[in-house]
């Protein structure tokens, strides 16, 4: 097979496959390499159910395993077909333990062509972690994958991994231990956190959720708030505003909620069970946020492929950057405008956080990736691209920055009805940093044609009457006119500062 040559795909990747094969659900994923912010090309899962009832068999479910068995043809197919360079396979708890797992996973390699790696608990509570890690800027916190055969406990801060624990207490295996009874399912929830002692160690930092049963739960969590970006990754639950709603869920009370019918009928029964072991853990560790992750084992194991080096890189720069490779007009460009912009920052006297300084570097980053687009809509196109793509190490209020930057410099500065949506998510703070950003980006662009070269020349120069000029090169006064001198007074306005735009003397 022949190399992908079509420039919406990245030229240095060759793409990588993972198959996880779970005690409830299998998934294939295909990324486009390896990568510090892989991108997916393929994604498809099977929900076989290989643990249900394996607390009164001992064994995987023989259905489950005979349509697995099937689907790993398929999978392994599909492999191929994207060119994979190689395929990797995890399995996770219901295969390590069932008196079968040995059988069906020698099974599996001769079908799947490849050794496969059985996952022990603290392996799995291993690769959740660094799933989590990849996955978010600085991570503080625990972790807790729950899977449909056990749960996973692990403290991180930042690129460490603490203490850890795996509980049986994944949804299949718990609706089987407590006979599909909620009430005795939360006596065995309660006995069982009691045995993670260092869970208190949690209480002020953020619990992240790893797993299919709690991204659902989230997702019902959005429908029931109107939350207005439905984007899993980074979605933050209040661990106190959402006790009602979890108890509800917990009670079983789901089948009238709003957006119940955005979760499948199969993922349903599971959710009481999610919601018990949620509201335990709050209770165990009391955080002080709930944050949803949408990385976890395979992220982890893909991540821990990656040299040092890279694992060290900044997810969101990562993932900006090749963005802007795929569908900027000038990758020099971009990088030149995030340069500037930090300058043109402190000389309008604002100071930045480390946070806040790598979201800008972002923004200017993903600032062309519109220009395809009508010049009506390039404003909306990006917003929605930013707001909705697959970016980690970023929260939501933070890509609503990003994407209210580059609707502003797009669509102009003072339209208060542009997205209240995302000027909704945005705080305060970032809703009026995204207009200034872009309004200086509305100022640059219309001096450097969207072309590398003239930007780093553009130099800043206080005046002795307080006002602030922003210097044209002498070699490149014909750039200055109506427009530019216009843009730069709308920008005045907005900062209530006295802003001109001159020629340098020299």
């Amino acid at each position: 097979m022949g190399v992908e040559t079509s420039q919406g795909r990245l030229q240095d990747r060759r793409p990588v496959s993972v198959i996880d094969i779970g005690s409830n659900s299998i998934r294939l994923v295909i990324y486009e390499g390896i990568a510090r912010a892989p991108t997916v090309l393929f994604n498809e899962k099977m929900l076989a159910g290989l643990g249900r009832r394996i607390v009164t068999t001992g064994e995987l479910d023989p259905e489950g395993v005979s349509r697995a068995v099937e689907e790993f043809r398929r999978f392994r197919a599909l492999s191929d077909q994207a060119g994979a360079q190689s395929l990797h396979v995890v399995a996770t708890a219901a295969a390590r333990e069932a008196k079968n797992g040995p059988d069906f996973i020698r099974r599996a390699e001769e079908i799947l062509g490849t050794r496969i790696k059985v996952l022990s608990g603290r392996e799995e509570a291993y690769y959740s972690a660094l799933g989590v890690i990849s996955a978010f800027y600085k991570a503080d916190g625990i972790v807790g994958d729950l899977g449909g055969g056990s749960l996973e406990l692990v403290d991180v801060k930042d690129h460490c991994i603490g203490e850890g624990i795996t509980l049986p207490l994944g949804g299949l295996r718990l609706r089987d231990m407590a006979g599909a009874s909620l009430t005795a399912a939360s006596d065995i929830v309660r006995q069982e956190i009691a045995r993670a002692s260092w869970l208190d160690g949690g209480q002020g930092r953020a619990f992240y959720c790893v797993g299919g049963t709690w991204r659902n739960l989230a997702r019902l969590h959005m429908c029931t708030s109107h939350y207005p970006l439905e984007v899993m990754h980074n979605y933050e639950m209040d661990p106190a505003g959402s006790t009602a709603f979890l108890k509800r869920v917990a009670r079983g009370d789901i089948e009238n909620m709003r957006g119940i019918e955005s979760v499948s009928k199969s993922r349903r029964a599971l959710l009481p069970y999610g919601a018990t072991v949620l509201l335990e853990i709050i209770h165990a560790a009391n955080p002080s946020k709930i944050i949803i992750s949408a990385n976890g084992v395979r992220e982890g194991y893909l991540y821990s492929l990656l040299s040092k080096e890279d694992q060290a890189a900044d997810p969101l720069i990562s993932a900006a950057e090749e963005l802007a490779l795929l569908r900027s007009r000038s990758f020099t460009h971009v990088h030149e405008l995030a340069e500037w912009t930090g300058e043109a920052f402190a000389a309008l006297g604002i100071d930045e956080t480390e946070v806040e300084a790598r979201y800008r570097r972002a923004a200017c980053l993903l600032a062309d990736i519109g220009w395809r687009a009508h010049p009506e809509y390039r404003g909306t196109q990006s917003l929605n691209i930013i707001a909705h793509g697959s970016f980690i190490g970023i929260d939501h209020p933070g890509r609503a920055f990003i994407a209210l930057t580059s609707l502003f410099r797009h669509e102009g500065l003072f339209d208060d009805a542009l997205s209240p949506e995302m000027r909704k998510l945005a705080t305060p703070l970032y809703a009026e940093r995204a207009r200034l950003l872009g309004g200086l980006m509305r100022v640059v662009y219309l001096l450097s044609a969207s072309m590398p070269g003239v930007i780093p020349r553009l130099k800043w120069e206080k005046g002795t009457d307080g006002s602030l000029a922003l210097l044209i090169p002498r070699d490149w006064a014909s750039l200055m006119g109506e427009r530019p001198q216009g843009r730069m007074a709308q920008l005045a306005k907005l900062t209530g500062k006295s802003l001109v735009l001159k020629v340098a003397k020299d």
